[in-house]
């Protein structure tokens, strides 16, 4: 249930300074004069709570729509606990599995497997615990299939995109995405305990949106995921390529958001909402080409309008997901 390497927090981390640092593991691993608050924020910063937010905003207002209405706010709680605890555990393997090339990288420096707040042992039993806790919690607690979607979740994360993709083809993101996708199957699934074309339809938008969403963040650090040798595409092709991949994404992205309104039966509300920022993410992703189309201008593209677009990818997801949300409770 995780997306990719907590962009959001990561970025705005690094753009807070320029001037690079050495830091490493600590030598005897933890200090021992840390304060016990300290070593448990160490901990949840591993868990990348900032992706965990954009997940659960996809969750429940999938849990929303396929309830028609408001589902039980104990079904929502225990779900959204569930959810987190996967995500949690799934960036927790990630980070004991990437500390070598975080290490190298700007933007990761920082983590706490880098700087020897929490040691490898510690961060691999607390992701066992937080995955194995919320596979059985949603077995108990909510239903079989979403067990099922769960474990699912956290294996094409840490198998599929960290261990098999990141480091070997510079698709990794299109394909090791489908982990950030699986929220609104679960949150679907925990509801009804079926699976339905609606949440597919959700999960198809969530896949196209994840490449647009992504590839600008790695435009602006493409020299530091050159220097930890991950092929990210901005690293082994050129500016115009994907900027123009990007706009391709976002083009079917917004018509698979359309695709729903038939589909779950939407009111016009939400058709508009996802066609007006829609069309309005489509326009930051033109802009972005057509810079990088600019001899003149090229150097720029990283920078302003690649930020631009990866910030106008989460404001995007947000409005559609908020109308997701409020569509079921409008009268008409």
């Amino acid at each position: 249930m995780a997306t990719l390497d907590s962009p959001s927090a990561d970025a705005a981390q690094a753009d807070a300074t320029s001037v690079p640092r050495a830091v490493g593991p600590a030598p005897g691993g933890p200090s021992r004069g840390s304060s016990p608050r300290k070593r448990i924020g160490a901990y949840v910063a591993l868990t990348k709570p900032r992706v965990i937010e954009l997940l659960l905003v996809t969750t429940v207002p999938t849990m929303l729509l396929a309830a028609d209405g408001l589902p039980s706010w104990w079904l929502i709680l225990i779900t959204l606990v569930g959810g987190a605890a996967a995500a949690g555990s799934a960036n927790v393997y990630n980070c004991y599995l990437d500390r070598d090339i975080d290490a190298v990288m700007g933007r990761t420096r920082r983590r706490p497997l880098v700087t020897g707040e929490v040691t490898p042992r510690a961060a691999l039993v607390f992701a066992t615990v937080l995955g194995v806790f919320s596979i059985a919690w949603f077995l108990v607690l909510v239903n079989v299939m979403s067990a099922v979607l769960t474990l699912a979740a956290i294996l094409l994360y840490v198998v599929g995109y960290t261990m098999l993709l990141k480091r070997r083809t510079s698709q990794n993101i299109v394909w090791g995405g489908v982990a950030g996708c699986m929220p609104v199957l679960i949150g679907w699934s925990a509801v009804t305990g079926t699976l339905a074309w609606a949440p597919v339809i959700l999960f198809l938008v969530i896949f196209l949106w994840t490449p647009p969403h992504y590839w600008p963040l790695s435009m602006r650090f493409r020299e530091d995921y050159a220097k930890a040798g991950v092929p990210m595409l901005p690293v082994v092709a050129g500016e115009r390529r994907v900027a123009g991949e990007m706009l391709a994404y976002a083009v079917a992205m917004v018509a698979a958001t359309l695709v729903l309104t038939p589909v779950a039966g939407m009111s016009w509300v939400y058709t508009v909402i996802a066609g007006v920022s829609g069309a309005w993410f489509v326009f930051l992703c033109i802009r972005l080409y057509r810079m990088s189309t600019d001899p003149e201008r090229r150097g720029l593209v990283s920078r302003g309008p690649a930020m631009a677009v990866f910030h106008g990818s989460i404001t995007y997801l947000t409005l559609v997901f908020a109308a997701v949300a409020v569509d079921p409770f409008l009268p008409w």
